[in-house]
């Protein structure tokens, strides 16, 4: 069997003895870490090592590296950011912006190279709004979808540019959702024309980028009852509308915003066309039960899956000129 459409994550910052046979046994397309899973450099390269080994494979291993709020990374091992949106708003143009952004990703795909990472999930691509939930909120890069788009655009080629592959999320966006989908299930009443309008703006925009991972939230305009990750009418929307070929990942399948088990979960994402699910926490009976409903990647979404994997690159290695032009335009890191 090749490698199953499951990503997962693990317990702590060493690979036990019985998650490495798990791994081996039910073979994951990749994993991801939290920061619970890091400590220092030399513990995190040999973790990510580890689980390398364990599926006998250069498996892409992901984190959510943002800077600011959502970072598992933390100073003073590796650099602190402002949040996105503070970042932004504090410079005047978009080519200001757009710049900084891309040369700060850049800055951040090379901490997460050599620490063995190379998959980072961003950009952002949610639009900020009045009632965007604070989970989101200072995460976004602004609430005008061209200017969202254009920064987004940016941070995806900082990451590449740096040799890490870039993760498009929320798909298709998860602005207007006031409420955090950790916590429960949001529910967006938009009209389809106002979607399309605005915040399936950026998506299309870069539905070029290897990867996206969905939204949990019910956009009633194309389907009243479930959430994008297994709808679907969504993720055919996605395809024709959006236009992304890309491998799409769910969100976690551990999040309360999911009812069932979490087999139905899994079961019920890829059915509805996501290629991969995404379990994080770590917990080997969820994991046991995600993984006898996610099926060795085949078709489609093996072609995806080995298209974003052939755009990892090595790494430019002028990091001390990138931290000079970002200092220069004032977007540095804060420590």
């Amino acid at each position: 069997m090749g490698a199953r459409a499951v990503i997962f994550g693990c317990a702590g910052t060493l690979l036990q003895p019985e998650e490495r046979s798990f791994f081996a046994a039910v073979k994951p397309w990749g994993f991801i870490l939290f920061a619970r899973n890091v400590a220092s450099p030399s513990q995190l390269r040999r973790l990510t090592a580890d689980l390398r080994d364990s599926v006998g494979r250069d498996a892409p291993v992901l984190i959510d590296q943002e800077g600011g709020r959502v970072a598992r990374m933390r100073g003073p091992s590796w650099r602190e950011w402002l949040p996105a949106l503070d970042a932004c708003r504090a410079l005047p143009t978009t080519e200001l912006r757009t710049r900084a952004m891309r040369l700060r990703y850049r800055l951040i795909a090379a901490e997460l190279r050599d620490v063995g990472i190379d998959v980072d999930c961003a950009p952002v691509l949610d639009l900020a709004r009045p009632e965007t939930n604070a989970v989101i909120l200072n995460r976004c890069y602004g609430d005008a979808p061209e200017e969202v788009a254009a920064v987004g655009r940016a941070v995806a080629e900082g990451l590449l540019d740096g040799g890490v592959l870039p993760v498009m999320k929320h798909m298709p966006g998860q602005g207007r959702s006031a409420i955090d989908s950790h916590l429960d299930l949001p529910r967006v009443a938009a009209s389809r024309a106002e979607l399309l309008a605005a915040d399936f703006v950026p998506f299309r925009t870069l539905a070029d980028l290897p990867m996206a991972m969905t939204a949990h939230v019910v956009y009633a305009a194309l389907d009243p009852d479930l959430p994008a990750t297994q709808s679907p009418a969504v993720i055919g929307m996605i395809r024709r509308e959006i236009g992304f070929d890309g491998l799409i990942l769910t969100d976690d399948l551990s999040m309360q915003a999911l009812r069932g088990g979490l087999d139905a979960r899994a079961a019920a994402a890829l059915a509805a066309g996501c290629d991969i699910v995404l379990h994080c926490n770590g917990k080997p009976e969820e994991m046991a039960r995600v993984a006898e409903a996610a099926p060795a990647l085949a078709g489609a979404s093996l072609a995806r899956a080995g298209r974003a994997l052939a755009l990892r690159r090595e790494a430019e290695s002028d990091t001390a000129g990138i931290e000079a032009e970002l200092a220069a335009i004032g977007g540095a890191a804060d420590a």
